[in-house]
């Protein structure tokens, strides 16, 4: 069995401008930063023997700031928000609402939800190879944390999006889940 507490990087001047960031590397803003700060204040008793990211620079940065001074953190692209293509980078507006219709279907030149459950199927198998009876941090984003709601909690994609802590305004300091 193996612990993961999954956290979101904060907030980014991408976020604050309505940009979808996708692939694209995002700056994590003044608030965002703060906000990091106080979750590291909010977790500072919580013990892991590993601490993962998505190698996008807004999580790697999170991470860092998080537990760069006691943790090496180990960065896999296989965390990364979903790819949107062509609409990395482009206008929330535009971006979020063809984000539930792209389970199956892919972003033009770029991924569906179901390729991100994939890869992060793949971590997964990863970390039961190399981690068991671990407790395991994560910092990534919104897809790779919808897609843990998937694989381990048993949701379906309408669930995981429906039930979404961005849409029903229920942020925490880290998300359980039992891996086995």
């Amino acid at each position: 069995m193996i612990k993961i507490t999954y956290f979101v990087h904060g907030t980014t001047t991408d976020n604050e401008n309505g940009i979808s960031s996708g692939w694209s590397d995002a700056e994590l803003s003044e608030t965002g930063i703060q906000r990091v700060k106080n979750l590291k204040e909010q977790i500072k008793d919580k013990h892991f023997d590993a601490v993962f990211c998505s190698d996008l620079k807004r999580a790697v940065d999170s991470a860092n700031i998080l537990w760069g001074a006691t943790h090496e953190i180990i960065s896999d692209k296989r965390l990364r928000e979903c790819s949107y293509g062509k609409y990395n980078g482009g206008s929330s507006g535009m971006v979020e609402p063809m984000q539930e219709k792209m389970v199956i279907e892919k972003f033009p030149e770029g991924e569906s939800y179901e390729d991100v459950k994939n890869r992060v199927a793949g971590f997964l198998e990863f970390l039961k190879e190399n981690y068991d009876g671990k407790s395991i941090a994560i910092v990534a984003h919104k897809a790779p944390q919808l897609a843990l709601d998937v694989l381990l909690k048993g949701k379906t994609w309408e669930q995981a999006f429906a039930e979404d802590w961005r849409k029903t305004k229920t942020w925490q300091p880290g998300w359980e889940y039992i891996l086995e």
